[in-house]
């Protein structure tokens, strides 16, 4: 072979040494993004996991903590000794945010109290002023008021929500209010006439009116904790809920 001939044989190695390099370098980088893009995924995933986790609702732990149905229509629920700290919340029966906090964060507050890890009370008023929301709302709150048992009047609240009517159509109807306090077994011997005559129509609107003044509700829903009111993404995430509560109690 001539000399020439082993310089371009030289030559050639070289060249087929950095196109295997290249091919290797390749490779190295697209192994690189491979797991990179697999370990982006699986940190969204593992993100939209923990979130999920935080906003979904809790189950039942157990048997409620006591109830008590007191005369001026807040309800209380602890259990005996419990004073602090203290989940005020506003509801209307007709507030369709009511009914979605209801249903997702609904449990959570029952469960703090039956751990005795709060005070909860509710104050149902009737916070709208156009028709026909305002007379379905006024309807509902005076039948709930004619309920004097504590876990009866837990049953009949939560039907009320589950059964809410439209903003836009006539609901909560007499009929209707007395068949769900039967379902709720309210034993009441006075119920029926008590949701018949609406004999506390007029103290519902009288309660609202207190509590609009005395704890500056400017809508439902509205939930406190030893007083300040929380934040809505934090009463509507039962984890967040329940981190604020526990943090509180300490």
């Amino acid at each position: 072979m001539s000399k020439g001939e082993r310089q371009k044989s030289a030559r050639e190695k070289i060249k087929e040494q950095q196109a295997a390099e290249r091919v290797r370098e390749q490779r190295k980088r697209l192994v690189t993004y491979l797991t990179a893009g697999a370990v982006a995924v699986a940190a969204v995933g593992a993100g939209w996991m923990w979130a999920a986790s935080r906003s979904q609702s809790e189950q039942a732990g157990g048997d409620l903590a006591p109830i008590t149905v007191h005369p001026d229509n807040a309800v209380v629920m602890a259990k005996s000794g419990v004073t602090k700290p203290v989940i005020d919340i506003y509801e209307d029966f007709q507030c369709p945010a009511c009914r979605q906090l209801e249903s997702v964060s609904g449990q959570t507050f029952k469960n703090l109290a039956a751990e005795g890890k709060a005070k909860v009370v509710y104050h149902p008023i009737t916070i709208f002023s156009q028709e026909p929301t305002r007379s379905n709302s006024l309807r509902a709150g005076a039948a709930a008021r004619c309920v004097a048992d504590g876990k009866q009047w837990m049953a009949y609240h939560d039907l009320l929500f589950e059964n809410q009517p439209s903003e836009t159509a006539e609901g909560f109807k007499i009929d209707q209010l007395l068949a769900w306090g039967k379902e709720a077994g309210v034993t009441s011997p006075d119920f029926q006439s008590c949701v018949t005559g609406q004999k506390h129509a007029k103290d519902q609107i009288a309660y609202t009116g207190q509590v609009q003044k005395s704890a500056k509700i400017q809508g439902t829903p509205t939930v406190k904790l030893n007083g300040v009111e929380m934040d809505n993404r934090v009463i509507f995430t039962p984890q967040e809920l329940r981190d604020q509560v526990t943090k509180a109690a300490k």
